[in-house]
């Protein structure tokens, strides 16, 4: 079964028992500070998670575009993925562990047909915080999974939460028994040897954690996430996610380019092709900083192993367009943007071009340092790669030619070290917060829209949003703008915004149909990504946008607004840093 009628199905299956089918909101998160990228189905529903009201209404679906970057050194092996593609499904205080879990059943017996004697599930074994989930492991048993198959864990594996705070609760998760013999007589879903494959997890989210504890959400939730790659791999009896057709031809071709075999090297190429076209289809660019950096590090290790197979760098345009064959009906913005794609791509290819030649320069420098030693130490490998971007295995290859090794344990030993450092940031962008939405954040937030629209009215109707972040201390705003802001812009803009919410402006909320949000002139971002019913968000007359919320109920109690730091975010786009003295 393809990955597009696993998805049809899962969308289909999900409507005809009452969901509605919403769109994937874009990879870059619009207004949430807690990630680079949107990484799961249920982040962009947080405001729904907390009691917001959706416009689609209390049971919900889609499929979602993810990046997570945590693991894209792992990239290569038979299982890593940066982009992948979740399918979930959506209860807002509307059913609950029963009816998830039958309905869960049901789809994977009846419209993915694998017997239930593969299934296997676990459930939270219950702690001073949380009693044993029995009533999910007796749903299970009433839909049809053997007793046996039913195993209990605790917070490790059966509970989720969005990083330190927020909306939170046991799990169930299913797993798939792919065959394979057990490890041991203590094989079971907690190990890792390979026969059991978790293939979706229903969150039963009714819980809040903050610093003082646990306490109940408003309303219980469902939230769920099954993951499409690896559905479409177990179903199709595939070792690895890039012998499926979502890679196949791409990886084809790599075999008929290159000259040297390397399948790791063409599984690296593969995956940050896919998903270095699915971030910038979504607006993202390369730079030196969040998520653009993120992209030019996966366009950059894409071009190394590229090298590494010592295939022709004009090749790229070839791949793009075979992907964009492959890829565009699941996702059409690839063929819409295809041209974006390959300028972006391939404008960052020859900058790393340079920087390798660059690399090649400042290895030259550091030999003649070593004199009569034939050993290069590690921190001048990580010093090339960390300063100059020059890829670890190129100076070691350029060390062997020139008659030296490196201290390949100090490199590894330091580069380890970054990695956790980079893997610490990802972690406290996602703590910032999913769900950390008190009076100063959604202050903030409200903040974002009085500021958007004061940058229209200075600097003209060409300025959009390209992205915020917002903490409790800040707020950080990306829009459209060729050049440096003028003292005198920024000061009428801080001005403008001040006098907006000295007026204690009412925020008011409507909802109504996309189309008729266009006309009533509310400002849209994303607008592929939207439903059918949206709401608009209308601060007195000055500002009017579409966004899911939450705001202040009237801006007399937010405080000061105060631009602190005007910059370049990438090229065309500027950043304000802003606060709120209260």
């Amino acid at each position: 079964m393809k990955a597009i009628e696993i998805r049809n199905k899962y969308l289909n299956f999900f409507k005809n028992h009452g969901h509605n089918v919403i769109p994937s909101a874009p990879l870059i998160p619009e207004n949430d500070p807690s990630v680079l990228f949107t990484t799961a189905g249920m982040q962009p529903l947080v405001p729904y998670l907390l009691g917001e009201k959706h416009p689609a209404g209390t049971r919900l679906t889609d499929y979602q575009k993810c990046v997570r970057t945590n693991d894209i050194d792992e990239v290569g092996d038979n299982r890593h993925l940066t982009y992948f593609e979740m399918l979930g499904n959506w209860s807002l205080g509307d059913y609950f562990k029963e009816e998830s879990i039958q309905m869960s059943f049901d789809f994977l017996t009846k419209e993915l047909g694998i017997s239930k004697e593969k299934l296997s599930v676990t459930c939270f074994a219950g702690d001073d915080d949380c009693p044993r989930d029995e009533i999910s492991a007796n749903c299970w048993k009433k839909a049809g999974i053997l007793e046996e198959n039913i195993y209990f864990y605790g917070k490790d594996n059966n509970w989720w939460i969005a990083g330190e705070e927020g909306p939170c609760g046991p799990d169930t998760e299913m797993f798939l028994d792919t065959g394979k013999e057990p490890c041991g007589p203590n094989c079971d879903p907690s190990c890792d040897c390979g026969k059991y494959v978790e293939i979706w997890n229903n969150v039963f989210m009714e819980y809040f954690k903050d610093k003082n504890g646990y306490s109940k959400l408003k309303q219980r939730n469902v939230d769920t996430g099954l993951g499409l790659e690896r559905m479409a791999m177990l179903l199709q009896g595939k070792e690895t996610p890039f012998d499926t057709e979502l890679f196949y031809p791409v990886m084809k071709k790599l075999e008929e380019l290159q000259k040297v075999d390397i399948i790791e090297s063409r599984r690296i190429i593969a995956e940050h092709l896919r998903s270095s076209m699915m971030i910038i289809a979504d607006g993202g660019r390369p730079s030196n900083i969040d998520r653009g950096y993120v992209l030019r590090r996966l366009i950059r290790r894409m071009i190394r192993h590229l090298n590494k197979l010592q295939i022709d760098l004009k090749e790229l345009s070839t791949l793009i367009d075979i992907n964009v064959q492959n890829l565009k009906e699941m996702y059409p913005e690839l063929e819409t943007n295809e041209q974006t794609i390959k300028d972006v791509i391939i404008e960052e290819k020859d900058k790393f071009v340079k920087t390798l030649n660059h690399g090649e320069r400042e290895f030259e420098k550091e030999i003649k340092r070593l004199g009569e030693n034939k050993k290069i130490p590690g921190e001048v490998v990580f010093k090339l790669y960390d300063t100059y971007g020059f890829p670890p295995e190129v100076t070691s290859e350029l060390a062997k030619e020139n008659g030296y090794e490196i201290d390949l344990k100090e490199f590894e030993e330091l580069f380890k070290k970054h990695q956790e450092k980079s893997r610490l940031g990802a972690e406290v962008k996602f703590k910032g917060g999913l769900a950390d939405q008190n009076e100063k954040t959604i202050s903030y937030h409200t903040a974002t829209h009085l500021l958007h629209q004061a940058l229209r009215t200075v600097l003209g109707e060409h300025v959009k949003q390209c992205g915020s972040n917002i903490t409790e201390e800040r707020l950080r705003f990306d829009f459209t703008h060729p050049q440096k802001m003028t003292k005198e812009e920024i000061k009428e803009v801080e001005d403008l915004v001040n006098e907006e919410i000295k007026k204690d402006l009412k925020v008011t909320c409507e909802e109504m149909s996309y189309e008729d949000a266009k006309k009533s002139g509310a400002i849209g971002l994303f607008t592929d990504k939207y439903g059918d019913r949206v709401k608009v968000y209308s601060i007195g007359n000055f500002s009017k946008e579409i966004c899911g919320g939450p705001h202040v109920t009237h801006t007399g109690d937010m405080g000061t607004f105060k631009i602190k730091k005007e910059e370049s975010s990438s090229s065309g786009v500027r950043r304000i840093k802003a606060v709120l003295i209260k």
